[in-house]
């Protein structure tokens, strides 16, 4: 995304030079105050954090994952235990790689949302996703409603 030496912060307002001009067209929950620079540049900055780690994160389990694979054809003495608790590892390897690039997903599309304005706008219904739920949990594209919806199907 950026240089190592680049603060998150640095990196958002590079990233989001005319921040301040959309800022105010981001929607807000009836009753809420309307969005600020700063705040949206919190969960910016917040999110290129998120980025960063969870690219690291990666690495290490892409690499950790790779060295497992490559050792996994030795020692042929091993008995179907062994095998066994090595597939297991293996599945739990995969399944952290497959969810730290979702999450990494989810982080990208929140930038973008910034960027491109619609970060607030629930892509289901159109409204507002509200405040309160962005600034908790900012890779959110639902609002409570159509959340729970999806989740009763």
């Amino acid at each position: 995304m950026a240089s190592s030496s680049a603060t998150p912060r640095s990196i958002a307002l590079e990233h989001f030079p005319t921040l301040a001009n959309s800022v105010s067209q981001l929607p807000v929950r009836q009753g809420e105050d309307p969005w600020t620079t700063e705040e949206v540049l919190e969960i910016a900055e917040a999110l290129i954090e998120d980025d960063l780690r969870l690219r690291q994160e990666l690495e290490a389990a892409d690499a950790d994952l790779t060295e497992f694979l490559r050792n996994s054809g030795e020692g042929s003495g091993d008995d179907q235990a062994d095998y066994g608790s090595s597939a297991l590892e293996r599945e739990q390897e995969l399944t952290l790689v497959n969810n730290t690039r979702d999450v990494l997903e989810q982080n990208r599309r929140a930038l973008t949302r910034i960027e491109a304005g619609t970060f607030g706008t629930c892509e289901s219904c159109g409204n507002a996703i509200g405040k309160a739920r962005q600034q908790a949990f900012p890779r959110a594209t639902l609002c409570v409603s159509c959340k729970q919806r999806e989740e009763r199907r």
